[in-house]
């Protein structure tokens, strides 16, 4: 809460998308892992997206660089991205997966994604994206009417509207295969998922919060995969499927 009393949003392009709390140790950590590191596009479409009035919605450097790691151990090839916003987690996924590699990368405009898109022809990488517009669980649902997609995919990535992650989890569980990752980006919200339910939110962050409390609570009660909850940015919960 602001010193006025104003009750402020959990995320804007002042406030920084990190769950430390020490600024100082997070500068620490991008200055010394992340920005030396950061590949040339990714830096030129965060510079670019951070100038946008919802620039806050881009996944910070840290995040990109964790998912990139992922994919590579996992040796994935195809992937399924829910929510693309300027495409910079996009970009890092298309880096990351080999040559021959696809990305479905479904957002509901592709406003946003038409910023970004130069960056990802500029790196080389745009022949791996499959950019499908339109309302992603109408997306999901076509993908499924063809059973060759079930279990076809290796990772699937969701940072979207954020009351929709339990119906997406539904559908991603049938696409992605056993032993393939689904990763959901912002689950901890800013930390508020912990606050006492009396302490002053603006009535968007109180619904989200609302929202991941009980998606937190399908995930943890899920016996068809294996989660892990990462402090990383916003919150990253990471879940092997099992069955």
């Amino acid at each position: 809460m602001a010193a006025s009393g104003e009750v402020k949003d959990i995320h804007t392009n002042e406030s920084t998308k990190t769950l430390l709390k020490n600024e100082a140790l997070y500068e620490y950590m991008l200055n010394t892992m992340v920005y030396p590191r950061e590949n040339e596009h990714l830096r030129e479409l965060r510079l670019i997206t951070e100038q946008h009035d919802y620039g806050f919605m881009l996944s910070p450097p840290d995040e990109e660089q964790l998912l990139s790691l992922l994919l590579k151990v996992m040796g994935a090839r195809n992937t399924i991205e829910v929510g693309v916003f300027t495409g910079g987690s996009v970009l890092a996924t298309a880096l990351a997966i080999p040559d021959d590699g696809k990305i479905v990368a479904i957002d509901v405009s592709r406003e946003y994604f038409d910023i970004g898109r130069p960056v990802i022809e500029k790196a080389g990488v745009a022949h791996k994206v499959d950019f499908r517009e339109g309302p992603a669980l109408n997306i999901l649902d076509n993908l499924l009417a063809d059973e060759g997609n079930e279990g076809k995919y290796d990772f699937a990535f969701v940072d979207a509207d954020k009351g929709n992650y339990g119906n997406y989890h539904e559908q991603l569980l049938r696409l992605v295969r056993v032993g393939g990752v689904l990763a959901y980006d912002n689950t901890l919200w800013g930390g508020s998922v912990a606050l006492p339910d009396d302490t002053p939110l603006t009535e968007g962050d109180r619904e989200i919060r609302a929202a991941f409390r009980a998606f937190n609570a399908k995930i943890a009660a899920d016996a068809r995969v294996e989660a892990v909850q990462v402090p990383v940015a916003d919150g990253i919960t990471l879940c092997r499927r099992v069955v």
